[in-house]
């Protein structure tokens, strides 16, 4: 298949989610499935063109792209992903792309993407490229199924090719004032409430992309179940409830050669499950980072994370006091919301035995923490898939969850399963979004740390089991031979 897959970050080059992991990993995976796979994204300022070898595409000459009923003169970079097989092209212009930050709360928000939108279709065009799909992922790619199927239906090149939507977090949804219609050129008849792209009288870009592609996906079972839902749809579940039937789950996976203790280059120590008791000099070295002493039979929980209400820190916060009253030691790595920052810190500065924080981003300490933590707590209050969870489970560091996303397709509760004649858990998970149900799970985790028969159970049934890119490859895959299906009918 020829595929064409469009994103707004993209790792290596810019990321400030998961979306960038995705968008950097999936592809690759594709290539090596056989199939040829060509990426688009902006050239923000932040790219460096020397860094990473780009070259300037001066055959394609200018691309002219109109939008709110200007021309904009659009240059192009090309570039390959980290297996130096898989195509990369920049789509650069710098008054809407040359920012401090890859988003922005800016005025002209819509037109970035509208503009970035057309500009990789034309920019197919001009590569005389027959896509057999389209992925694109999140609002600032949601017009494209749009765009294919209205502004663009006159060119033959695109008859055949179906659009797959993906989903990454529909808590972002790009909504905008009514004049984007004008702006994008879109036709109004889509927009009479309840339109096809409108929401509370704005336009929506996310709900463009859910009316408009052939396939929409997500990144998690459990999360294509719970967007359909008032909870969890964030005002799309309607619109994801007449387009059901064209709703598939799939889950993200993790660069095992990145993530993998016995590989690490970031941490000192490195194991495998049957080298397991090294992970415990990891654990040293990790306490030695935050100032902390080693306690033999205490427990580390390590937390990774964006200090937001979506992650579940004012739950954890707001239990803090009593889970600081258990045997445990805890070490924070994140930034975020001030409040939660300023909280954080003076836990530390009161309990400095007992409790760490790193404000910021640190890749280093994050995997160190993954290497070196007895537990990983992520508790939000809702996940679309996560990752962090993953890399704990391939480093013997037992997860405590709160049950929902993909978080729940990854993490199988040891108690509840046990209680149903099954040793398959690999962690603690609880189902309510409040302390009690908190402090009940970590309490568990507790206990059966000092059980180290079980403890070592749980490892092993972490670690030996894959989150591999590769299946979700294949999985994709199938979907996109639905949506050519659904395309040809």
């Amino acid at each position: 298949m020829n595929i064409a897959f469009i994103a707004s970050e993209v790792v290596p080059f810019a990321k400030t989610g998961g979306l960038a992991d995705v968008a950097g990993a999936l592809p690759i995976e594709l290539t090596k499935l056989g199939h040829k796979v060509k990426v688009f994204m902006p050239k923000y300022y932040s790219v460096d063109e020397k860094r990473f070898n780009l070259k300037f595409q001066d055959w394609i000459g200018e691309i002219n792209v109109r939008v709110a009923g200007i021309v904009h003169n659009i240059t192009v970079y090309k570039g390959v992903l980290p297996d130096l097989e898989t195509e990369i092209y920049f789509i650069d212009y710098p008054p809407y792309f040359h920012r401090h930050t890859i988003y922005t709360n800016d005025l002209d928000e819509n037109e970035r993407f509208i503009l970035f939108s057309k500009a990789v279709i034309e920019l197919v065009q001009r590569l005389n490229w027959r896509p057999d799909i389209f992925h694109t992922n999140d609002w600032q790619t949601g017009l494209i199924p749009l765009f294919l199927k209205d502004n663009y239906n006159w060119d033959k090149l695109f008859d055949k090719t179906a659009s797959v939507f993906t989903i990454h977090n529909i808590a972002y949804q790009g909504s905008f004032p009514s004049d984007t219609l004008w702006k994008g050129e879109l036709n109004p008849k889509y927009f009479a409430p309840p339109g096809q792209i409108e929401h509370n009288g704005r336009v929506n870009f996310m709900k463009a992309g859910i009316s408009f592609a052939d396939i929409i996906t997500t990144v998690s079972e459990k999360y294509a179940e719970e967007i359909l839902t008032p909870e969890f749809g964030y005002g799309m579940e309607t619109v994801l409830q007449y387009r059901k039937d064209s709703l598939f789950g799939i889950l993200n996976g993790i660069d095992e050669t990145v993530w993998n203790p016995e590989t690490d280059e970031f941490i000192p120590y490195n194991y495998t499950f049957d080298t397991i008791k090294v992970k415990e000099k990891n654990k040293k070295a990790l306490l030695n980072k935050y100032n902390l002493p080693y306690k033999k039979d205490t427990p580390v929980i390590g937390i990774i994370t964006r200090l937001a209400v979506q992650k579940g820190i004012d739950l954890i916060l707001d239990s803090m006091e009593y889970l600081l009253s258990l045997d445990m030691q805890w070490l924070f790595l994140g930034s975020g919301e001030y409040h939660f920052e300023q909280r954080l810190e003076e836990f530390a500065k009161e309990y400095p035995e007992k409790f760490a924080v790193y404000i910021g981003y640190n890749n280093e300490l994050s995997h160190l923490i993954e290497a070196g933590a007895d537990m990983f707590l992520m508790p939000s209050r809702f996940e679309p898939c996560g990752l962090t969870q993953m890399y704990s489970l391939k480093y013997g560091t037992i997860p405590i969850v709160r049950n929902t996303g993909g978080l729940a397709d990854t993490v199988f509760d040891w108690d509840e399963h046990f209680a149903e004649g099954k040793e398959d858990g690999n962690g603690f998970s609880f189902n309510d979004y409040n302390g009690f149900a908190l402090t009940d799970a970590v309490e568990r985790a507790a206990k059966a740390y000092k059980n180290k028969k079980l403890w070592r159970k749980l490892q092993k049934n972490g670690m030996l089991k894959s989150f591999s890119w590769n299946i979700s490859a294949k999985k994709y895959v199938s979907v996109y031979e639905k949506a050519v299906v659904k395309r040809e009918i």
